[in-house]
């Protein structure tokens, strides 16, 4: 981008986290905006990724966290087990570490649940996955 031409701006990813740095905020903002879009070709949820403050860093340089959010936290996946509860379908919810798994009889409890997760504005990105 025309914006970024002469900075030294840089993405980098450290185990689940990236770290974005640039010369100034607003370069850094572009270059958020910038990793944003790419995400979003690749079908990754935004939802699932937590920015953190913008703190200023050696050189008059700024630097900013980006954490990459990997499964469910077990706080999230107990509010989602009470929600699938509280729909009075004859379904089951565990939590299997950072997943959580529903089980049932009926093809049609398993969509009606899911068609009420989709309802919520959960902050945690969801996927389905083997439902038949």
């Amino acid at each position: 981008r025309y914006d970024l031409k002469s900075s030294s701006s840089s993405v980098e990813l450290t185990g689940e986290e990236l770290l974005l740095t640039s010369s100034d905020e607003f370069k850094l903002k572009a270059v958020r905006e910038v990793l944003e879009q790419r995400l979003v070709k690749r079908n990754v949820p935004l939802k699932a990724l937590t920015f953190e403050t913008i703190e200023s860093a050696l050189g008059g340089t700024v630097r900013q966290k980006v954490t990459l959010q990997k499964g469910i936290p077990t706080d999230k996946a107990r509010e989602i087990v009470k929600v699938i509860k509280g729909t009075k379908l004859k379904v089951q919810a565990a939590i299997q570490g950072d997943q959580l798994r529903v089980s049932g009889k009926s093809k049609d409890d398993l969509q009606k649940v899911i068609v009420r997760l989709r309802e919520l504005d959960e902050s945690v990105p969801l996927q389905f996955q083997n439902y038949r």
